[in-house]
């Protein structure tokens, strides 16, 4: 299957959608969180679609799975990251769990694209 168009992929539109919310969420942030869990939160968030578009354009399957497994621990910081913005009281547990239902979305996907390469 050579190179894939991420585009079409509906992981990488998810993944887009909730690096766009995540970041317009973390600007409500504390000013002092503005360069370690913001920045951190954000490169995480932005690396999942980014992984995916970058390793579409690759070679073949092989390193467009290595690329969405970067995108899968990219993931896990990015929950890591929302579960630390809840517990110092950064997010409520209703945005929380938002987050949390769509990245464990996301996850499924990404496990199932690799599954099917």
């Amino acid at each position: 299957m050579g190179r894939h168009r991420y585009e079409d992929l509906e992981v990488y539109k998810k993944s887009v959608d909730l690096a766009v919310e995540v970041s317009l969420r973390t600007r409500k942030y504390p000013d002092f969180e503005k360069f370690s869990l913001v920045t951190q939160t954000n490169r995480a968030v932005y690396s999942i679609s980014n992984n995916i578009a970058e390793g579409a354009g690759r070679g073949g399957n092989p390193e467009f799975r290595n690329f969405l497994y970067y995108s899968l621990g990219s993931l896990n910081e990015v929950e890591n990251e929302l579960l630390l913005a809840l517990r110092l009281a950064y997010l409520e547990e209703i945005e929380y769990q938002g987050f949390k239902s769509r990245t464990e979305i996301i996850k499924k996907m990404l496990i199932n694209l690799i599954k099917a390469l």
